[in-house]
């Protein structure tokens, strides 16, 4: 099992490629990622202004779209997503993020 997700986002201010190493796991086909600092976080900030993303779990890469995730408008994708978290690290506190796969 990957642990690992390697996103790839444009930097809202810069347009310059980003890359983060984190945690993710995979639900109903999309793969979802939590930020512990939420909108803080600078590709949190990335996704919100440029959606198109790149990621590379294990040896695949995808082009995908990210999108935070409002846990009040769909609680029950934000509850499996955290019970899923949970269960892979043991810790889910966070902002979620989703990337959905184009290709």
């Amino acid at each position: 099992m990957e642990q690992y997700l390697y996103l790839r986002t444009t930097g809202h201010k810069t347009g310059n490629p980003h890359n983060i190493e984190i945690w993710f796991v995979e639900y109903g086909g999309c793969y979802y990622l939590v930020s512990e600092h939420r909108e803080r976080a600078h590709w949190v900030q990335n996704i919100r202004h440029h959606p198109s993303v790149q990621f590379r779990v294990g040896q695949t890469t995808e082009e995908g779209i990210g999108r935070i995730v409002n846990a009040d408008a769909e609680p029950e994708l934000a509850a499996a997503v955290t019970r899923l978290m949970d269960d892979k690290y043991g810790w889910s506190d966070g902002l979620i993020v989703e990337l959905r796969p184009v290709s």
